[in-house]
């Protein structure tokens, strides 16, 4: 069995997933992959025979058609056409996958068949892996940046732990580059565009010696916001950023190569649009203190008391080394990263100056990646390999109240007054609470180390039967410090304890001077302390949402998570005939424990157990407060949610004929202990969800009737279900659908290429189609509750390049011509009760591109 990348090698939805294998079956052909033509010929679809699709799923070089996994491919020429220009576009083309920037430039999630992560919190583990060249970016601010010099990118649906570890629960996505070449060559790109988008790329390659090649390339992206900060006069929602790399590769000999890869990006943005959905009950005290909101939605004008400001630097090096034999390869792939990520931003999104935070991240990453695989004529096959992963991680934030938060909140209460009240009779300095400066102060920490050894072995019995067993066993370690500083007045005061203080005239501050009062006298203060008619300071407890930090690692939590697993698929893969291949396959997948870095970090209940509002007079005996560990105010959480564990059953049908491809998976993917990252109105709540599971086809279609005319059909139907999520933010969730998981999507394309004559130019049409089908958006807002939030999403992209046969082409684009709108995500008003906030999806772009290749 050679590995050429050439040659051959009863419910509703039940019922609606037999139907679609029984089409499968009749049709001509059938395989999972998205749009990827390969080659200025397959791109502008002027033949037949060059849809040969090469990928690297498997980390083996195959064709699309015998690469028994369900993946994406989008080629270098459809990113170019379609003007993709990073992987925000993506989803556009792939879908499985859904990607959303939100709240600042470095904030996104990818999400594929359902399943993903926010990117909110730096110590949060990926669902969804991202991979350049081979490398891992653990966070997706390191993968966000513009797309340049791309030979094609694979998403890879479903889990795949068992070769690309514990960041591969939900999928993968592999962007491959072009490598240096021994022919010099190159290209050079400029556009300009809507809200003043100029952007320039290029990138030029050739040999330095007979045994050494090089390339550079770049990119430039500058764009005014589409978005207005209406009462500054300023823009949001821009771009301006930069990229630049170089490669080497060198050939000491036809068995060895060695490439050697370094980069650079940046970016300074002002980010992102925030607009009010609704305006709740609280919306007259921020105009009261002579702030302002706006609730046209889709207007893209928006208040805030300041330019939000994120700053992105990311760089980083790789070597990867080859050598070959004729039946052996092994391949080596050291990497270093480093990751610095600022942001100073409004958190309340109004123009009252109410609170504002600010976030300093550094990440620092080496990994180590090392296989061997064979390719020998027999009837067994292997890959074996091993991946070591360290990185640090640091941030300093903080939360700083405006000179509108006193006035603000003090409305809230119903008396302007309530806060001197509160001052004098808890003995504070006047004007104390909620004053103007520091609110909350943190810093954390987090080293993680893992090591993973996997392989996959093949056995082919007979010619075309292809069984495959693979594993992947995974040791993850993770050490975390977390300390912060509460500075608000009445935050450090629990409300039961002072009143119980005052009751006893000083004398009771302890759960021990507590217990040793009589019986009766305890029942007596206790129903007093917790009664709002008796203890009207009650009344203020909601007010007291950034509390004193209990400091982790402590002498109950000792601040670190050791995760092992072993994850394993096994396969089975016929090939029918020539043209049409298939597969059936059962794999795990593993995702490690995530670590709650961010203020909202609390010990888990047992550890602590907090008395009647969070009292610790009251409080139960527990192993925190018997340490003497308590601060005022504390309750309880999570410092991390543990590992998820996935596993899919998966089917599938690959193949293609001249001129027409259908391809078809169906799977049934189920997710165990999903790591849930809900914002609640003041905080991030991490949890352990109980299981989720999805059910559902990716089905790919690609028709060329005539040379130079290609249309794509690609569909994706999900049909998730929260098998159990008790301790969800709005309640049990078991038994219900997720909410943000449209039951379809799909991508569609149709491409013309017009010759003229025998001159070599051409004209290049193309137009694409993506639509996710109308969904609730979420399960419910913890602090508005049940709403009827939905999106739909219709967008037409479209573009004409005329490409002349010395190398020059011009051409024009537009994405979401028809400037759909929808609601990308919602969230409870930030400290705002009853309002909901949310992004706007972007409104058209479109714009002129000339470019030269050489």
């Amino acid at each position: 069995m050679k590995f050429n990348a050439f040659g051959r090698a009863l419910s509703t939805r039940n019922a609606m997933l037999a139907g679609v294998a029984a089409v499968g079956l009749v049709l001509p052909a059938a395989a999972m992959a998205q749009d990827a033509e390969t080659g200025a010929d397959a791109a502008s679809g002027n033949s037949f025979d060059d849809d040969i699709i090469i990928v690297t799923a498997t980390k083996r070089e195959q064709t699309l058609q015998e690469t028994p996994i369900s993946v994406s491919v989008t080629s270098g020429e459809t990113l170019e056409q379609a003007q993709i220009r990073d992987v925000l576009d993506l989803q556009t083309v792939a879908p499985s996958l859904r990607v959303s920037q939100l709240q600042n430039s470095s904030s996104s999630t990818f999400i594929i068949r359902g399943f993903g992560n926010g990117d909110n919190n730096f110590g949060i583990e990926p669902s969804v892996g991202v991979f350049i060249d081979g490398v891992f970016r653990s966070r997706s601010a390191s993968s966000l940046n513009d797309l340049a010099n791309v030979q094609r990118i694979e998403v890879l649906n479903g889990p795949q732990s068992t070769l690309f570890g514990k960041n591969a629960s939900a999928g993968v996505i592999s962007v491959i580059t072009r490598a240096p070449q021994f022919e010099f060559g190159g290209s050079v790109e400029a556009s300009y565009g809507n809200y003043n988008n100029i952007q320039v790329k290029g990138d030029v390659t050739g040999p330095i010696s007979e045994n050494i090649a090089f390339s550079i390339d770049g990119s430039y992206n500058k764009r005014d916001g589409y978005g207005t900060i209406v009462n500054l006069n300023q823009d949001v929602n821009e771009r301006n950023r930069w990229t630049a790399r170089g490669q080497l590769l060198i050939e000491p000999s036809s068995d060895f190569k060695i490439r050697a890869m370094a980069d650079y990006s940046n970016i300074d943005e002002a980010c992102c649009v925030v607009s009010t959905l609704v305006a709740g009950p609280t919306a007259p005290a921020v105009f009261a203190v002579g702030g302002a909101l706006n609730t046209d939605f889709f207007s893209y004008d928006i208040y805030l008391n300041k330019v939000p400001v994120n700053k992105v630097k990311n760089y980083g090096g790789s070597v990867q080394a080859d050598w070959s034999t004729d039946a052996l390869t092994v391949t080596s792939i050291t990497a270093y990263r480093k990751l610095k990520n600022f942001v100073d931003q409004d958190v309340d999104f109004t123009s009252a100056d109410i609170v504002s935070e600010i976030r300093d991240q550094r990440v620092n990453t080496f990994t180590q990646e090392v296989r061997i695989a064979s390719d020998f004529d027999g009837p067994l096959n292997f890959l074996l390999g091993g991946f070591y992963f360290d990185e640090s991680v640091k941030q300093n934030s903080s939360l700083t109240t405006g000179t509108a938060a006193r006035p603000f909140f003090a409305l809230l209460t119903g008396n302007p007054a309530t806060f001197n009240g509160v001052e004098a009779a808890l003995g504070l300095p006047q004007n104390s609470i909620f004053s103007p400066g520091p609110l909350t102060s943190e810093v954390y920490s987090m080293d993680n180390t893992s090591w993973s050894v996997f392989g996959t072995v093949d056995f082919e019995p007979v010619d075309g039967l292809v069984f495959t067993g693979g594993f992947n066993y995974t040791k993850d370690k993770k050490n975390f410090a977390l300390s912060g500083v509460a500075y608000d007045e009445l935050a450090n005061i629990n409300l039961v304890d002072a009143f119980i203080f005052g009751a006893t005239g000083g004398t009771v501050t302890t759960p021990a001077q507590f217990a040793a009062l009589p019986a009766a006298n305890q029942a007596a203060i206790r129903a007093a302390a917790t009664n709002p008619l008796v203890n009207p300071l009650l009344g203020l407890t909601p007010f007291q949402f950034q509390p004193p930090f209990l400091t982790i690692p402590n002498a109950v939590e000792d601040g670190k998570t050791r995760d092992s697993d072993f994850s394993y698929t096994l396969r089975a893969s016929y090939e029918i005939s020539n043209n049409l291949n298939t597969y059936f396959s059962y794999a795990t997948g593993f995702k490690a424990s995530s670590i709650n870095l961010s203020r909202d970090s609390r010990p888990a209940f047992g550890d602590y157990i907090p008395g009647p509002v969070r009292s610790t007079i009251l409080a139960p005996t527990s192993p925190i407060l018997s340490a003497g560990l308590a601060v005022p105010n504390l309750g309880t959480g999570s410092r991390f949610a543990g590992p998820e564990n996935a596993e899919v059953f998966e089917f599938g049908l690959k193949g293609q004929w001249e001129g027409l491809s259908v391809n078809l998976a169906l799977f049934d993917q189920k997710l165990k202990g999903f790591q849930s990252f809900l914002f609640t109105g003041t905080g991030f709540q991490l949890s352990n969800a109980g299981k989720q599971s999805v059910k559902g086809f990716e089905l790919d279609t690609r028709i060329q009737p005539t040379k130079g005319l290609v249309f794509t059909f690609a569909m994706t139907y999900l049909d998730p279900l929260f098998d159990s999520f008790t301790q969800s933010p709005v309640g049990d969730l078991s038994g219900k659908r997720p909410g943000g998981i449209p039951s379809i999507n799909i991508a569609t394309s149709a491409t013309h290429t017009k010759e003229f004559g025998g001159s070599g130019t051409r004209l290049i049409t193309r137009v694409d189609f993506s639509h996710e089908s109308n969904t609730k958006i979420n399960n419910g807002l913890p602090t508005f509750g049940p709403n009827n939030f939905h999106r739909e999403v219709n967008l037409v992209n479209a573009s004409m390049t005329l490409a002349m046969s010395n190398g020059f082409e011009i051409g024009a684009y537009a994405r979401n011509l028809l400037n759909d709108k929808y609601i990308l995500t919602v969230f409870d008003g930030v400290a705002q009760a009853g309002t909901v906030s949310g992004y706007p999806s972007a409104p058209r772009t479109y714009g002129a591109v000339a470019r030269y290749k050489f």
